[in-house]
């Protein structure tokens, strides 16, 4: 049995609020279970210096976790004068995942910066993160074409990402903290709506997987996506 008595392929309970800040152009307090992340979209009428006078935008994103997101005080990164390694890299993925969907021809000479802070963790901030960005920049775009500064909302799918490991030879979807922390394998998969593949980022904490347990979570992954993407399509509905 599962710390939190779930099924193996139950996802935790998910949900999106929209609008939650009253400055930014989209916006999103997304929940998987006790992992809650608030999401900001921020147009900016500016570019990379690399990237003007191409005719095309860029979506960027900002990951961070606030101080007593866990269980332990966190010290903030700021007072550390960098970001950790773990966070560029999630902030990375973030804004892959979002570009790898958007038409940023269509975007115009603009950027849009997606902050994602972890105002409570318990397991799978990552997959949160990505899930809801895209929610935010969803209505980041409507934002704007609600303004006549786009002819169509330039996105080409959805996008989200769920976690999946092996516990006790078991393969689980949607790992929260006391999974995450005892996981032989995890992996995290984000995958678009149609089924297309973004990333997946795999590692056997313990024993190596085999072919079939990767196959395994694949196909749990497969199915928390596809509740996910329906959950999104819900929220901006």
């Amino acid at each position: 049995m599962r710390p939190s008595r779930r099924a193996v392929d139950e996802m935790r309970a998910v949900s999106f609020e929209r609008g939650v800040l009253r400055h930014a152009e989209g916006s999103c307090l997304v929940k998987f279970g006790e992992t809650h992340v608030l999401v900001a979209a921020t147009l900016e009428e500016r570019l990379p210096p690399w990237l003007k006078g191409q005719g095309r935008g860029w979506v960027t994103a900002e990951y961070g976790m606030l101080p007593r997101a866990t269980h332990e005080r966190t010290r903030r990164e700021a007072t550390a004068g960098k970001p950790s390694g773990r966070t560029q890299e999630i902030q990375r993925l973030i804004g892959r995942s979002l570009r790898a969907i958007v038409d940023l021809e269509k975007l115009g000479e603009r950027q849009i910066t997606v902050d994602c802070d972890v105002i409570q963790a318990d397991g799978g901030t990552r997959t949160a993160s990505v899930t809801g960005a895209w929610v935010a920049l969803y209505d980041c775009l409507s934002w704007m074409k609600s303004r006549g500064m786009l002819a169509t909302i330039p996105l080409r799918d959805h996008v989200a990402a769920v976690s999946c490991g092996i516990i006790a030879g078991e393969p689980r979807l949607d790992l929260d903290y006391a999974e995450d922390s005892d996981a032989h394998t995890d992996v995290n998969f984000v995958m678009t709506g149609s089924g297309g593949f973004v990333e997946i980022q795999g590692t056997a904490e313990k024993t190596p997987f085999t072919e079939a347990e990767f196959n395994a979570m694949l196909g749990l992954a497969r199915k928390g996506i596809g509740k996910l993407v329906d959950l999104q399509k819900l929220a901006v509905a």
